[in-house]
């Protein structure tokens, strides 16, 4: 039997969705000899890998960092889950988007920094304009609502995935 490639990846989000992920406890043993997790902030790969099967998507696109890195996960991936409200509608992260970047960064790095304010140009990666859903920048196949989607529903979704069905998610509600 061939294992399912599976990788899962972070964007400008909280880490809820990851961390639901592992509340599967011991479900997760149900899964583990079906797939080969190869990359995943969960196991520190440092490159996103060729010909994966199913990417797992946490969070919204708000840096150039983040752009780069899902155009790339999509050019690499077969099946894009998004994963939790900000990677399918950019949720918290867009909260930033009617203030603009210039007004949310001063208000971080200059008017509540008590020492060394400055708004940083190194580590921090660039924002763009806007924080956006994944599926505004490249196509998803299976949408999960829910801050955090609980255990319960990963589990089903990736097991629906792995036995090769469209997981039915209609019932779900955001939030």
């Amino acid at each position: 039997m061939n294992k399912v490639r599976l990788a899962t990846v972070w964007l400008d989000g909280c880490s809820g969705c990851h961390m639901s992920f592992l509340d599967m406890d011991e479900r997760i043993l149900q899964i583990a000899p079906k797939i080969d997790l190869v990359y995943s902030p969960l196991v520190d790969h440092k490159e996103f890998p060729e010909n994966v099967d199913v990417t797992i998507v946490e969070g919204a696109v708000s840096s150039e960092e983040d752009l780069e890195k899902i155009k790339k996960i999509r050019s690499r991936t077969k099946l894009i889950v998004a994963l939790g409200d900000c990677a399918v509608t950019s949720n918290v992260p867009g909260m930033r988007n009617p203030m603009g970047t210039k007004a949310v960064l001063e208000r971080a790095y200059l008017e509540n920094a008590q020492e060394n304010r400055h708004i940083p140009n190194q580590v921090i990666p660039p924002l763009l304009k806007t924080s956006r859903p994944v599926h505004d920048v490249v196509k998803v196949d299976v949408f999960v609502p829910g801050c955090p989607p609980n255990a319960d529903t990963i589990f089903y979704v990736l097991n629906e995935l792995l036995e090769g069905r469209e997981p039915d998610l209609g019932h779900l509600k955001f939030g």
